[in-house]
Parts: structure tokens; sequence; C-alpha cells
């Protein structure tokens, strides 16, 4: 991970501590990279080791205790919530473990749901492309319940890339799939992040799918272990 001025992330010297029963907690240490656009980041590591936490500071859903982090070439230290909020409609997608579908809304309104956010008057067309790119135009009125787990983050796929992100968060995008399933997603996520340039960062204890991106790291105690391209 060469220095990059174009580069879509940079993690400079980022901390995270938090104060707990026995006192100070430093869950993350000095994190330092870079990661270029289009290109794709796996986070790896035990339980425990930080990996979600510095996946929720590099898309502003918290602020690091210290450093910094560019998105885009912008600093999230200069930006309030609100702002933290505009910058991960306009650039960030995101995809769970536990699909975080909205239970009440059929599959086409999930994906629906952050083009109408933004107002846009195109959101069903978008939406039906998007659930087409991933197999489930049969399934545009049907509910989660009714949906497979596979079939469910589909969904949350579609919804992800609908409003075609520069750049796409995926924390344990296969964690509750069985292995053939999770092979699936798996395929399916790069496929969509190659066609649409997309640049990934995802969380995950899956080795082969981390082996599939360009760039790994290693935390281990919340420090970067390695660092590898």
């Amino acid at each position: 991970m060469n220095q990059d001025s174009a580069a879509m992330i940079v993690a400079n010297d980022v901390s995270k501590v938090v104060s707990g029963p026995e006192g100070r907690l430093d869950i993350l240490n000095g994190i330092s990279f870079q990661l270029a656009r289009g290109a794709s980041l796996a986070i790896v590591g035990a339980s425990g080791s930080g990996k979600t936490t510095l996946l929720g500071l590099l898309a502003g859903l918290d602020s690091p205790s210290s450093g910094e982090i560019l998105l885009g070439g912008i600093s999230l230290n200069s930006l309030d919530e609100e702002q933290r909020a505009a910058l991960r409609r306009r650039l960030v997608g995101f995809v769970f473990q536990s699909f975080h579908l909205l239970p009440a809304l059929s599959a086409e309104e999930n994906v629906m749901l952050p083009l109408e956010l933004d107002g846009r008057a195109d959101a069903r067309t978008e939406a039906h492309a998007a659930l087409a790119a991933v197999g489930l135009s049969a399934r545009t009125r049907h509910y989660p319940y009714q949906l497979s787990g596979g079939e469910q983050q589909r969904v949350a796929l579609a919804r992800a890339f609908v409003h075609k992100p520069q750049l796409l968060f995926a924390d344990e995008p296969t964690g509750n799939l069985d292995a053939r399933t999770g092979h699936a997603v798996s395929e399916l996520l790069f496929d969509l992040n190659q066609a649409n340039a997309t640049t990934l960062v995802l969380v995950t204890h899956d080795l082969k799918l981390a082996a599939r991106c360009s760039n790994r790291l290693h935390l281990e105690s919340g420090r970067a272990l390695d660092i590898a391209a």
C-alpha cells in the first residue's frame, strides 16, 4: 500500500480508547494505511482485535480518540455528525452480517430506500435494475421473511450498490451463510465491486475471502500486525 495522492481512504495514526469497568481500554493503537481508489482491503484478526471498531471509524460512524481519517480526500475530523452522514449517503454503501433489511418493506422497497432518502425520482427503476443485477427480478415484491438468507444478503448487496457508491464497507458479509451460499454471495460481491469500480473494505474471518482482496490488514490486540498487498 504505497502512498498515493489519489487514495480513497487514508488513516493516519488512528487510535481508539474507551473507559471500561477496569479503567482505560485501548481498542486500536496507531493504525496507519492508505487504500487506492478501486482497490480492496480485507481487515482480519481474532475476535476482539478491533476489526469492527476500525470499520466503524473508517465509515465515520464513530470518531477516533486520536489520529485522522480521510475519505475521498475529505478529513472526517473536520465534519460534524450531520456532515459525516451526508458524506456517507454520497460516497458509501454498507453490507452487514445480519443483512439489516427492514422487515415491513419488500425487497424492492428496501433497495429503493437510500435513493428515496436522496429524493431520487428514479428510485423504483434503479431498484429494479439493482435487483436484476443480483438475480432477484422475480423477488421484488417479497418481504425479508419470504426470502432465504442468501437472497436477503443479495437484497442487501443490491441496496448497497444501488446508488453506485465509491466506497463499500462490508462487515462479515458471509458470516451468517452456509459455505455454498457464502461462496455465491462473495462471488457476487466482487463481481459488483469490479463492475462499479468501487473501493471495497471488508471485515472477515474467512481467509479465502480475504485472499481475494488486493490488500490485507491484520490486526492483533488493536495494532496492525501486518499490512500486505
